[in-house]
């Protein structure tokens, strides 16, 4: 079963761009997250249409923070993603006829419900300032200056 990876990898980017003092191109990003830049495009309308970002056009341009980082919640993303299911649990059948597959799938249903709404609470908790917090702190226990970051990290 393949795992949706989209947050993680939006979230990655965004950390990247946190440490730039410049715009970064979709290209950039794309390396980053070791996908297309046409992916990365996609992904950043949704963060633009939503505040996140902002895009600029042209020589020197690219994709920009444009919100603070204590403001915005993991779950904020996820929701600009478009909500991405979290959970990757499934019925058999969606309908059943049999009386078996239906408790099945009552049990199923509202264990998942409640896995969501806990996971979803918890992404409403930590702020992408928390996500930039704990890698400089990563990168201090590495024995890492903030001027090696492009060093620092490894795709």
């Amino acid at each position: 079963m393949k795992r949706d990876s989209k947050l993680s990898g939006v979230l990655h980017v965004l950390l990247h761009m946190a440490e730039l003092k410049g715009p970064a191109t979709s290209e950039s990003l794309a390396a980053a997250m070791q996908t297309n830049p046409v992916v990365v495009r996609r992904l950043m309308t949704g963060l633009r249409e939503a505040g996140f970002v902002a895009s600029a056009k042209g020589h020197g341009g690219g994709w920009v923070l444009s919100c603070p980082l204590d403001e915005v919640t993991l779950g904020d993303i996820h929701a600009a993603l478009g909500s991405p299911a979290l959970l990757a649990l499934g019925n058999r059948t969606e309908s059943p006829g049999c009386l078996v597959e239906q408790a099945v799938n009552a049990a199923l249903d509202s264990a998942c419900h409640d896995a969501e709404a806990l996971l979803l609470k918890r992404l409403g908790q930590v702020t992408l300032a928390d996500l930039s917090n704990d890698f400089h702190r990563r990168m201090l226990a590495g024995g890492h200056s903030p001027k090696d970051l492009d060093h620092a990290h490894a795709h």
